[in-house]
């Protein structure tokens, strides 16, 4: 019975809880879809069938998300079905390896102590994992490191010159603060060039040979393109140019993500590095893209067109940039040499080649990108 005191349960709060479980297990759950789940609720029932169908076609963007969501539904909807738990003694955490022990001292011969165990971190591992190797599992913790990568823009000195502690005297400023003074110079104004943001040029092979790689080297240009949005381009190579910079500077790397593929035609095609470059060189670079930047290729050097081509563009793009980068993911792997005809053609006109198989080969390439 409803009384004042006992009002009868909300459904929509609950649903609206229900969303905010999810969101806290990872799923990219906007207010646009908890809209449209509340109005697909709406129209096929409250029932507990009706609400999972519901939620799983208005609140899922990925296959990942599928495992996450029916955890999170079970455990919202069936709290109160399930029996409730024994409470556990308490266990020592045990880890995978153990260290050998010599023979004790004692009496008996043998170690009556604890065993001590060590094991490598998990996400450790990961840092060098292959990223063309990772399980579906995998792909979502390097989701997660991803996004917490803060990586430090590469900068220049301006021209204009402005307040600091070191630096040329600044007489005007010097003589602004005498006046105060009757005249007397107490302090030496100081003036020096400020440090900018410099332009940095991303472009990623996304063609069959570098699928993949293609999705976590776009999660990577997304962290790059949020930190410093006004002086990142990122443009992908294939059978063609294309220029993704305004769908990566959506904050959602998922909703990114999504709009990037949209926008690219050639995913997982073709391999024409010199016709691409030479798009890139004519319509972008020579205009102001590529002056006085870090310009960094992602790929592995598979070229069907002409390699003369790509390294008479790579050429014109060196005295245009201010680095030139090369990251190839085989280079970390053991055996490798440089012996594709893209690669081939790079090579004399590089500033640096990198692996770029890892997620510790792309923070090294981060830290190059800052020093530069």
């Amino acid at each position: 019975m409803t009384t004042p005191d006992n009002p009868a349960p909300d459904p929509v709060r609950g649903l609206v809880g229900f969303t905010a479980v999810l969101r806290h297990a990872g799923l990219p759950v906007t207010t646009e879809r908890v809209t449209a789940f509340l109005t697909a609720v709406d129209a096929l029932g409250a029932g507990r069938e009706q609400v999972y169908r519901a939620g799983l076609l208005t609140l899922c963007g990925d296959p990942d998300d599928l495992p996450r969501y029916e955890r999170a539904f079970v455990g919202w909807f069936d709290a109160d079905r399930r029996p409730a738990r024994q409470p556990q003694p308490p266990r020592t955490p045990r880890l995978s390896a153990t260290l050998p022990s010599g023979t004790g001292d004692g009496i008996d011969g043998d170690d009556s102590g604890p065993q001590v165990r060590a094991s490598a971190s998990g996400t450790e591992v990961l840092r060098h994992h292959d990223l063309g190797e990772l399980t579906i599992t995998e792909r979502a913790h390097l989701r997660a490191l991803l996004a917490l990568l803060r990586p430090i823009p590469p900068s220049r000195p301006s021209r204009r010159r402005s307040p600091a502690r070191r630096g040329a005297a600044d007489p005007r400023r010097t003589l602004r603060a005498a006046l105060h003074t009757d005249g007397e110079l107490c302090t030496l104004a100081r003036r020096d060039r400020s440090p900018r943001p410099r332009k940095v040029v991303l472009l990623i092979d996304v063609s069959g040979s570098m699928e993949p790689y293609a999705d976590a080297l776009l999660r990577f240009a997304h962290v790059v393109v949020r930190r410093a949005p006004a002086a990142t381009e990122v443009f992908t190579l294939g059978t063609r140019l294309t220029r993704v910079t305004r769908e990566l500077r959506l904050r959602d790397p998922e909703h990114a993500l999504a709009a990037a593929g949209r926008a690219i035609p050639d995913w997982s095609g073709g391999t024409r590095l010199g016709e691409a470059m030479a798009a890139f060189v004519d319509r972008w670079g020579r205009r102001g893209a590529a002056r006085r930047a870090v310009v960094v290729v992602f790929s592995d050097g598979w070229e069907r067109g002409d390699t003369a081509l790509l390294g008479t563009q790579l050429a014109g793009l060196r005295r245009l940039a201010h680095r030139l980068i090369w990251v190839n993911p085989h280079v970390g792997k053991p055996g490798y040499t440089p012996v594709q005809g893209g690669i081939v053609a790079a090579l004399p006109h590089l500033h640096d080649l990198l692996a770029g198989h890892s997620l510790a080969t792309l923070e090294d390439l981060l830290e190059v990108m800052a020093r530069a």
